[in-house]
């Protein structure tokens, strides 16, 4: 029996992914309610990440006894390098434009990896995902659009550049079969790193550093270690539907926290975003327990001639 056959261990699959994506929705709320300068804030968060994962790596190599490496290769380093300059597009992102525009486009992330599946690893993608990636630029282009008319175009640009750095890195890290539990976390340090460099003359800025530091130490670390783990219990489009909780809800926590309503046009685009990924991953369910069902039918009664 599979893991993910085990009514327990899917429950405990579907308890820790809906906590790593919960975690993660409020990444962004995080960030603005530190009401800092761009470059501090990112080194504040990098760094604080950086820091925790170090603890983290520590306490599995000494005290554990555990043999993991940090960062596995140099195809490890070339992903973590990915992941860092995701950060900096994220950051710049969310100083940039609305959090529902942010958070909408970077919901793109799954189709540019099944993209650049289809070119680098020869994975066609199914009739169901192309239709669902056609639904998905037309939401994404409703998205920009509006951003275009209010002059978001940068931050749009970089929340797009943000999904597809994402893509490129799970592509890779998909290819490389590499255990890279650690590398986001510890390659927060490139990033970290830049943004001091970019810091302004007046040195840091953030008014309430105790959101940021709360969010490096605590929320990211915890968002990416549960979602890193959801895949031993669950199948991979139901962790993925557990990612849209960002997509859903940091709009409105941000909409609680700061009045920011996004707009009409922003809503729709948002809403064929969410619709048509939501029919694509409960598609794939289906479809896999339909055929995990006939494939313990044929084992049950083999032909036998």
């Amino acid at each position: 029996m599979s893991q993910t056959s085990d009514p327990a261990l899917h429950r405990k699959g579907l308890l820790i992914t809906a906590i790593g994506g919960l975690a993660l929705s409020f990444d962004i709320p995080l960030i603005r309610s530190a009401h800092g300068e761009v470059w501090s804030v990112l080194a504040t968060r990098s760094f604080a990440t950086f820091a925790m994962a170090i603890l983290f790596w520590s306490v599995v190599r000494f005290a554990l006894g555990k043999r993991v490496a940090l960062i596995p290769g140099p195809l490890g380093l070339l992903i973590g390098v990915l992941y860092g300059i995701n950060s900096l597009t994220f950051m710049l992102a969310v100083f940039n434009t609305s959090t529902a525009n942010v958070v909408f486009i970077l919901a793109f992330t799954s189709m540019f990896a099944a993209i650049l599946s289809w070119i680098f690893l020869g994975e066609r993608p199914s009739n169901a995902t192309l239709i669902t990636m056609a639904a998905m630029v037309a939401g994404v282009m409703l998205i920009v659009h509006d951003g275009l008319e209010s002059g978001n175009f940068f931050g749009d640009a970089m929340a797009a550049s943000s999904a597809f750095l994402l893509a490129s890195a799970i592509t890779l890290s998909r290819r490389s079969g590499l255990d890279l539990g650690f590398v986001p976390l510890v390659t927060a340090i490139f990033p970290g790193i830049a943004a001091l460099i970019l810091l302004p003359d007046t040195g840091f800025q953030i008014a309430a550093p105790g959101f940021i530091l709360f969010n490096g130490l605590i929320m990211i670390p915890l968002a990416f270690f549960c979602l890193a783990t959801g895949p031993r219990y669950l199948s991979a489009p139901e962790v993925g539907m557990f990612y849209l909780l960002e997509t859903v809800l940091a709009p409105i926590w941000v909409w609680i926290v700061f009045s920011e309503t996004p707009t009409t046009q922003t809503l729709i685009g948002g809403s064929i975003l969410i619709l048509a990924l939501l029919v694509h991953s409960l598609w794939q369910m289906r479809s896999k327990a339909r055929a995990a069902k006939e494939s313990d039918a044929a084992a049950e009664f083999p032909f036998t001639g």
